[in-house]
Formats: C-alpha cells, sequence, structure tokens
C-alpha cells in the first residue's frame, strides 16, 4: 500500500484538506499505515501536480480543500482490485524470532513475552477503537470496520503466537559467542 493511494481513497469518500486528513490518520489509518504531516502534504502537492487531485477551495492561512479528479478515481480503483499486488511482506518481529538463537533461551523466552504483552496492548487499543465509533453504513465505516476486525484477529493472534512460541524455547545449545550452535537453516 502506498500513501498515495490512502490520501485517494480518504478524498474519493469526502473532500478534505490536509488537516483533515491528519486527523483521520492519526485516528484511524495510523494502525495500519502511519504517515507524518510532511508525508501527507508532500504526497497531497504530488497527487495535485499529477492531477489525480484538484484543489477545489481554498480557506484562510492556505488552507486547501482537495477532491479526487476521474484520473485518480480511476487510478484508485485499479489499485483497490488490483489482487496480485501482494509482494514480499517485512516484518521486524519474525527477523527477530529468526536470529533469536543468538541469545540464551531465557532472553528468547523473554523477547516473546513482551511481545506478547505489545499485541496485548495492541488488542486493547483497538477494542477500544471499536467501541469509541459508530460503525454505520456508510461505506468508509463500513470497510473500516472490516479493516478494524482485520488488526483485532492478527493481534490476538500474534499474541497467541507469542505466548505458544516463549513455551517451545527449551535450552538450546549455545556457542560461546551466545550464539546457537546450530544456523538458521537449524543444521
Amino acid at each position: 500500500m502506498s500513501l498515495r493511494h490512502a490520501l485517494l481513497g480518504l478524498v474519493a469518500y469526502h473532500p478534505a484538506s490536509g488537516y483533515d486528513l491528519m486527523a483521520i490518520f492519526r485516528t484511524s489509518l495510523a494502525h495500519v499505515w502511519p504517515a507524518t504531516q510532511s508525508q501527507v502534504y508532500g504526497e497531497l502537492a504530488r497527487l495535485t501536480d499529477a492531477e489525480l487531485l484538484a484543489v477545489t477551495a481554498q480557506g484562510p492561512r492556505g488552507r486547501k480543500e482537495f477532491t479526487i479528479t476521474e484520473a485518480g478515481r480511476s487510478e484508485l480503483v485499479r489499485w483497490v482490485t488490483d489482487a496480485s499486488v501482494n509482494g514480499p511482506h517485512r516484518n521486524e518481529l519474525l527477523l527477530h524470532v529468526f536470529f533469536l538463537g543468538v541469545v540464551d533461551a531465557g532472553e528468547a523466552r523473554q523477547y516473546l513475552a513482551r511481545q506478547a504483552e505489545l499485541a496485548t496492548d495492541r488488542l486493547e487499543l483497538l477494542r477500544r477503537l471499536e467501541s469509541s465509533r459508530s460503525w454505520d453504513n456508510e461505506a468508509l465505516g463500513s470497510y473500516g470496520r472490516l479493516a478494524l476486525e482485520h488488526g483485532l484477529r492478527l493481534a490476538a493472534m500474534e499474541r497467541d503466537w507469542a505466548e505458544w512460541a516463549a513455551s517451545q524455547i527449551g535450552s538450546a545449545p549455545t556457542s560461546s559467542n551466545g550464539s546457537s550452535t546450530t544456523g538458521p537453516s537449524g543444521r
């Protein structure tokens, strides 16, 4: 996913200013695609230059309201319906886990226990978000609720997995430099 498509998607639902879009990012999209103010405003300028968004109103202090153009809507529809875009996923948690053999078993279990706690915290945060909103029949709310459900299930799964993984760590032998005597391939 790209910030470009996130912004096109938000503006497709409602014309908005950069300030409005930042508010939406902070309250909902930050859980799936965080963005800084400078990233949002920079991308809005690029989308306008590419004629995917248009400035339809200007207000005090340089406030601009953006709407999606037909070209922008076409690009958004192309991206939304492209199921083939599913490239490799980077997962820093799993990269850490892959190399836990370089620490002793106690440290590895402690790391995984902390990951379980973090997943529990994410789950609680998402549950608060779920209860704080009215998930009305408006498209953004309905589909936002589907995305939230994914987050709830993923956080619960990550918590359960981290607890399970911690229980799987025995007293694996380590080398004199602290690393496991078996490499990443298990040999």
